[in-house]
């Protein structure tokens, strides 16, 4: 099936093949996505007196740097979705991190196993007209290919090379992403033009800083220290990337884009509210999210929240010679889906008459001209609480109002963000005619989204499954590795700890909860780490 839908991709673009041969002239493109840093993770945009990231500071002053960039998504795999479909990822269903524990329908009733490969993909289009394509580092467009092995290849989306984590096919060690990169460009020189996606891992937990970063910031409290030192990690891949690009002489033939998949992780919280697990400030196990300090710049809301501090991230767009340097655009509403149309219409590339996509072309932006988008931009979100700022299900913005909406439709906030960044102001009461028009084309939208999953984007292994509806007895044991697949499974806003809520959540229907949860609670703070949760031991 998988075969058959790679062919039928690119037969269908044979004729946008012919028309756009390869063109030396054409741009080569990079576009290096981080993951959880925040809106202000980089020091150019003067957050966190603490936070140092010089190469990432050298494309914003060499470039423009965009403070209205949305992705789609608080979480990573639909918003990779929307960068490379030009989409908003619940056309597919996809509405959550593809996990390798809880394959389909089990996250939510429309989630697939993998992105359809006959969706549109801007390094399809790209390959076509005459491009060499290539990824490196995370994938997380499907789920872990050990548990759904029919899933498509890398190629089935346009991908000519490739080595990824989550993902399939050759992998790559997560923190070498940006020599292996480097590597690469060294060896593209002579293929232009190439597109290329450097998916960095940093600053996703766990936490390996090398001691050498850490050493930088030895002078700052612990947990700004690991952090700080995994932002400098991220910032010194960024450099070979731009190094290599100066070395080989192509500096001024490539767009390099810098972004990340959604808002920081973890919530900040005091040093003593927190009792330190059993591996923190161990190098070798890593740093959990407790050591998550990053900064969403003043913006509400974290990872996982639909409030701008979730969606809303660093953009820095540099092609030398071609673009303005040094200039700081805060009033275009730039967005992932608008990634697609605008780098093909910076590679001078037409796209497909049946393309159908939710972006715009904004190339006029990299001219540096203040353009305004003309669609609304939309958002779904699987993973909602009642409590704090993670409520809002679905969010919709047009022009500069933005509102949110909790599951059942009752809950709506209003935000004007060219005067309200920070949401803070909710204008809902004082605007009901711009609540009731949004809220009705947000409903329309709704309605046109699946209720099921695509058949042929379901693993096989998974569709024929039966259900396991059978209890442990007292003679079954649960490994540890049970135990980590169950906790990333209940782990609802990816914090790496579990409440109570949470535990409930996953075992419900079973009896004594709240004793069992106490038991895994060696230290009393209310929440299991991993450590915890995987290796029980008395209390």
């Amino acid at each position: 099936m998988m075969k058959l839908c790679a062919l039928l991709s690119t037969l269908s673009l044979a004729a946008f093949a012919a028309v756009h041969a390869a063109d030396a002239s054409k741009p080569n493109i990079i576009f290096i996505y981080a993951d959880d840093l925040g809106w202000g993770d980089v020091s150019c945009h003067h957050a966190e007196p603490w936070v140092k990231t010089p190469n990432i500071d050298r494309m914003a002053s060499e470039g423009i740097d965009f403070a209205q960039f949305n992705v789609l998504s608080p979480v990573c795999s639909p918003s990779r979705v929307a960068t490379m479909t030009g989409r908003f990822p619940s056309r597919y269903g996809i509405n959550n991190v593809f996990n390798s524990q809880t394959l389909g329908p089990k996250q939510s009733g429309t989630m697939p196993d993998w992105l359809d490969p006959r969706a549109p993909m801007l390094p399809r289009f790209l390959k076509a007209a005459g491009y060499h394509t290539a990824h490196f580092g995370k994938w997380h467009m499907g789920a872990d290919p050990r548990l759904a092995p029919d899933a498509p290849e890398m190629a089935a989306y346009g991908i000519d090379e490739s080595k990824v984590y989550h993902g399939p096919g050759p992998g790559i060690d997560q923190h070498k992403i940006g020599i292996e990169a480097a590597e690469a460009i060294e060896r593209m020189k002579n293929k232009q033009p190439f597109f290329m996606n450097v998916w960095l891992h940093e600053s996703h937990t766990r936490h390996f800083p090398t001691q050498e970063s850490m050493e930088q910031f030895k002078d700052l409290d612990p947990r700004q220290q690991v952090y700080a030192a995994v932002l400098r990690e991220a910032d010194l891949n960024v450099g070979r990337v731009l190094d290599a690009l100066k070395i080989t002489g192509i500096d001024q033939n490539t767009i390099v884009l810098f972004s990340s998949d959604n808002g920081p992780a973890g919530a900040p919280v005091a040093a003593g509210d927190r009792t330190p697990g059993p591996d923190d400030g161990d190098m070798k196990k890593g740093f959990d999210v407790f050591h998550s300090v990053g900064s969403a710049g003043g913006l509400r809301g974290r990872k996982g929240t639909l409030y701008e501090g979730g969606v809303r991230t660093p953009f820095i767009v540099r092609w030398p010679g071609h673009i303005p340097a040094g200039i700081k655009n805060d009033t275009t509403a730039f967005s992932a889906v608008d990634l697609l149309p605008t780098l093909c219409a910076a590679a001078g590339l037409k796209l497909p008459a049946d393309y159908q996509g939710d972006g715009e072309n904004l190339l006029a932006s990299f001219h540096g001209k203040p353009i305004r988008r003309s669609k609304p931009l939309f958002w779904k979100h699987y993973v909602v609480a009642k409590r704090g700022d993670a409520w809002p299900a679905w969010a919709m913005r047009d022009g500069d109002w933005k509102l949110l909406m909790d599951e059942s439709g009752q809950r709506l906030e209003l935000y004007d963000l060219a005067k309200d960044r920070a949401e803070t102001s909710n204008l809902s009461q004082d605007n009901a005619e711009t609540v009731a028009r949004m809220k009705a084309q947000l409903l329309d939208w709704i309605a046109t989204l699946p209720k099921s999953p695509d058949p042929a984007c379901v693993s096989q292994d998974h569709a024929t499954a039966e259900p396991k509806t059978t209890k442990p007895t007292t003679t079954q044991r649960t490994t540890p590795e049970q135990r980590a697949q169950a906790f990333a499974r209940w782990d609802a806003n990816h914090d790496e700890q579990l409440t109570l809520d949470e535990y409930k959540a996953g075992l419900k229907g079973q009896d004594d909860l709240e004793a069992r949860f106490k038991r895994f609670d060696h230290n009393g703070d209310g929440k299991l780490t991993g450590e915890e949760f995987t290796k029980p031991t008395a209390k």
